[in-house]
């Protein structure tokens, strides 16, 4: 985990995202937290990663989500490069990776 992410505040910021028990309450407080173009970035880096893990191509990826190639690229480094986050959350939901 990078250092330079963790501290006291984003801490208590991830400990309150563990208290939300439903999609409902991910709604609100999101809302409350963030801008709707922030919350539709975090979606949308999402979907790149399930598409990726998927075996979608860019252009793909480009028509359906209207993400730029750089974006797609990050996504990509941290999916496969990265603390493994999005591979955690993906395997969980049943998003298996492309044979």
């Amino acid at each position: 985990m990078s250092r330079s992410l963790k501290d006291e505040f984003t801490d208590q910021l991830f400990d309150a995202i563990l208290q939300l028990n439903n999609r409902e309450e991910c709604y609100r407080f999101f809302e409350d937290i963030a801008t709707v173009s922030e919350v539709k970035s975090l979606g949308q880096r999402f979907e790149v990663a399930r598409m990726l893990r998927t075996g979608a191509t860019y252009e793909e990826i480009v028509d359906k989500t209207g993400v730029s190639t750089a974006t797609i690229s990050r996504v990509k480094r941290c999916l496969y490069y990265g603390a493994d986050g999005y591979s955690i959350i993906l395997d969980r939901m049943g998003y298996l990776e492309e044979e």
